[in-house]
């Protein structure tokens, strides 16, 4: 396995925004999944946004409009910006890596995870 490293969590008021990123290696064979995933406190863990290598990306409900997630293949790094930012977006946020195609981000499919990074959004 190998571990991703996530950075740029922190604090920022309702409304705000950030951007986080990831060092996040490709497979050498395709398909395969890059996601951002989230867990709050007392909460499961949910999946957040993906993308699917080659293909589209595919986000949760409660942030499409307002995240985006993409990837620079040349440095390797996966970002997810974050806009419009609510109090509910508070939690631990990682990266993760799985073969095949996101199909869902079912979390127990991803089997290469960071080590987290916080968001904490203030109303």
């Amino acid at each position: 396995q190998v571990s991703l490293a996530e950075s740029g969590g922190g604090s920022v008021q309702a409304g705000g925004s950030l951007r986080l990123s990831c060092y996040a290696p490709g497979y050498t064979y395709l398909p395969y999944c890059l996601g951002w995933f989230r867990q709050a406190p007392g909460k499961e863990r949910e999946g957040v946004a993906g993308i699917n290598l080659p293909g589209t990306t595919t986000y949760a409900d409660s942030v499409k409009g307002r995240f985006t997630i993409s990837r620079d293949s040349a440095t390797n790094t996966l970002y997810l910006q974050m806009t419009s930012l609510k109090p509910e977006d508070t939690a631990m946020y990682y990266c993760a890596r799985r073969r095949g195609y996101c199909s869902g981000l079912t979390s127990a499919l991803f089997g290469d995870w960071g080590q987290g990074t916080q968001v904490t959004v203030s109303s």
